[in-house]
């Protein structure tokens, strides 16, 4: 048994994917008020959003509803990891502007 067998890695697959983790990439990144990363970038943030989603919903014992469903999952899953990237990288850049921002 390989890998590519226990993912289901076919090309339709793989598309779907895509497609799938565009859309929720795109609306978390519209909802959370983000510039948006790009057409990579909200592929990448939607599909790691979906994972995160599936975990979350396996969790509390949420199945995946159809292609609707699975888009729904992974939006929130992509806007739980905007939430956490955002208040990282702005953690980051409080610090950095009040360094600057002192008076003389």
């Amino acid at each position: 048994m390989t890998l590519a067998t226990l993912i289901n890695l076919s090309l339709s697959n793989v598309l779907w994917w895509l497609v799938v983790g565009l859309i929720a990439g795109f609306l978390a990144s519209r909802v959370m008020r983000g510039g948006g990363y790009g057409i990579v970038g909200d592929i990448v943030v939607g599909i790691i959003g979906a994972f995160i989603g599936g975990w979350l919903a396996g969790l509390l014992g949420l199945g995946s509803f159809g292609l609707i469903g699975t888009i729904v999952v992974a939006f929130i899953g992509a806007c739980i990891l905007l939430a956490i990237l955002h208040a990282v990288s702005r953690g980051g850049a409080t610090r950095t502007r009040s360094r600057g921002s002192g008076r003389r």
